[in-house]
């Protein structure tokens, strides 16, 4: 099988990392809007609380990915995907002129629109951790870093529009007469809310739009020996999955003696070494507080130096994520006290 060409290749790179752009866009973008938002919302400071809590509720979207596989098995990823970036693009869509409504539940008022809006992008954000990267399985691993690059730009890009877009402020010019403060002055956000949710969902749209151009790129594989893929890009059939059983990185490999020496009685390989489950419990840990923890009480931490200060936090602090994605992707740290020293600076 000959390698498939230049032009080729660089293609399937750009078409993979927009469609891992649409992930988690929906989500990020809705963060780095809260300090927008927050003025005109009745949840008031309140509002991180309630959207992290919704964040939490949309890995219930996982329960349905996993019901969809059992009651349709071997369908693939396909639609699973579709789905889900149709719940991505027509949610930011709606976000657009219906954010701002306001209901009355209870005889208080709340943003019933928005938050429910927020439930379902964090459904469908959450599923696509489960869809995407099996999808992406047919592929070889250096496509793979392409996906993750386009991860970090799902939480990069929105940051980069909410710096553009700035935060309004209200303030006091002197008078020309005495140069004492005068009235107050509301200057607003270089655009609204409302164009922000727009552009966010063009992004969506085009990530959409790279799904459907590595279905359409992708061959069919072609007849080959079982166990000789050859060379070149190897792909599978888009939305059909390979029925090939993957080796768990938790789990540890045999050693030469049991390979070479048979054993009276076979022992069953652990699932989860001590190594394995140090990573996952910190893991477990550092997304707590990063997606869970934190985002709920940044608001409280920063009402008292300003929606500006609030702004820049949320923004910056999203931001951190992909560059250090991108550092990742060439400085490894495989030291379990290197993993210690980032866990502590980080909390």
């Amino acid at each position: 099988m000959a390698a498939p060409p230049l032009g080729r290749l660089v293609l399937t790179h750009l078409l993979v990392a927009l469609f891992g752009m649409g992930s988690w866009a929906a989500v990020n973008g809705i963060w780095v809007e809260l300090p927008v938002v927050v003025k005109d919302l009745p949840e008031g400071w309140s509002l991180p609380s309630y959207l992290s809590v919704l964040v939490a509720l949309g890995n219930l979207g996982l329960l349905v990915v996993t019901v969809w596989r059992r009651l349709a098995p071997g369908k693939g990823e396909r639609v699973p995907i579709q789905v889900v970036q149709a719940l991505s693009v027509v949610g930011t869509a709606l976000l657009a002129p219906l954010w701002p409504q306001v209901t009355t539940v209870a005889g208080q008022e709340h943003s019933v629109a928005f938050l429910a809006l927020a439930f379902v992008l964090a459904l469908a954000c959450c599923a696509s951790n489960v869809t995407f990267l099996p999808f992406l399985s047919h592929l070889p691993l250096p496509f793979l870093r392409s996906f993750f690059l386009g991860q970090g730009l799902s939480a990069l890009l929105p940051c980069v529009l909410a710096l553009v877009q700035g935060v309004g402020r209200l303030e006091c010019p002197p008078t020309p007469t005495n140069g004492t403060p005068g009235a107050p002055v509301d200057f607003p956000e270089r655009f609204p809310a409302s164009t922000f949710f727009g552009i966010l969902s063009s992004l969506l749209v085009i990530s959409a739009a790279a799904f459907q151009g590595l279905l359409l790129l992708l061959p069919s594989p072609p007849s080959v020996p079982t166990g000789s893929p050859g060379p070149g890009l190897r792909v599978g059939a888009p939305g059909v999955e390979e029925e090939e059983e993957e080796a768990s990185p938790l789990q540890e490999p045999p050693s030469p003696a049991a390979d070479t020496t048979p054993s009276p009685e076979p022992v069953a390989p652990r699932l989860l070494s001590t190594h394995g489950a140090f990573l996952l419990g910190l893991l477990a840990a550092t997304n707590a507080l990063t997606n869970g923890v934190l985002p709920a009480v940044q608001s409280y931490s920063c009402l008292p130096y300003g929606r500006l200060t609030y702004h820049l936090a949320v923004v910056l602090g999203s931001a951190a994520n992909p560059f250090a994605c991108f550092l990742a992707m060439g400085v490894l740290c495989r030291w379990r006290r290197g993993f210690c020293v980032l866990a502590c600076s980080h909390t």
